[in-house]
């Protein structure tokens, strides 16, 4: 069985999505995989994201993921739910190692080299970078290759169709999060015929 670092790495792009309204998240995971990326990582920004991680956990071929994670409750919360990952924007110790005494994959948010060493000493290999754009972007990203050439990284903030590619060609990076497919505008509409044109389009670039 791969692991998650590997699935992640073939998908290549983790939708990053704010959900107002539970029954969005069914139409919204049908578009994202019509368009080739049957993946979203579900904010709890909003009181509907836990119980759209338990519609999604449910939907075969489709992997779900826990964002916007800020304590060992809500991260009990969402692996209850049925989330298969976790990513926090932060790096918070005490939920990290929580995910890991239960075997729950986890990303969690670093923006300084500091951030890194608490990532080693807790025996992390990846990485979420954020604010990725904010923080130095891809030139932040390869000076920290030098020192912690054993991290990868999953950038998230800014990132569009002008630079996922520049991102995703860096070794170190393992995938990117991203929002520009999976507007609020746009599944607040039900637009979700344009989700699946502009993620298809999105995976088309990266062939």
């Amino acid at each position: 069985m791969s692991t998650m670092t590997e699935q992640l790495e073939r998908l290549k792009i983790i939708p990053v999505v704010a959900i107002d309204e539970v029954e969005q998240a069914e139409p919204l995971a049908a578009a994202l995989t019509d368009g080739g990326l049957p993946v979203a990582e579900i904010t709890l920004r909003t009181n509907a994201g836990l119980g759209a991680i338990s519609r999604l956990a449910k939907r075969k071929g489709f992997l779900v993921g826990a964002g916007t994670v800020h304590s060992v409750d809500q991260a009990k919360q969402v692996a209850d739910a049925g989330a298969r990952f976790v990513v926090t924007p932060g790096f918070n110790a005490r939920t990290v190692q929580w995910c890991l005494d239960n075997d729950i994959p986890i990303f969690p948010g670093v923006s300084s080299p500091t951030d890194l060493e608490m990532a080693i000493e807790l025996g992390l290999e990846v990485v979420k970078f954020f604010p990725a754009e904010r923080i130095g972007g891809i030139p932040m990203i390869r000076a920290l290759q030098g020192p912690y050439g054993d991290i990868r990284f999953v950038p998230t903030g800014g990132i569009n169709t002008d630079n996922v590619s520049d991102y995703l060609s860096l070794p170190s990076v393992v995938a990117c999060g991203g929002s520009w497919m999976v507007k609020s505008d746009l599944i607040a509409a039900g637009a979700f015929d344009k989700i699946t044109e502009i993620t298809r389009n999105a995976m088309a670039m990266l062939r």
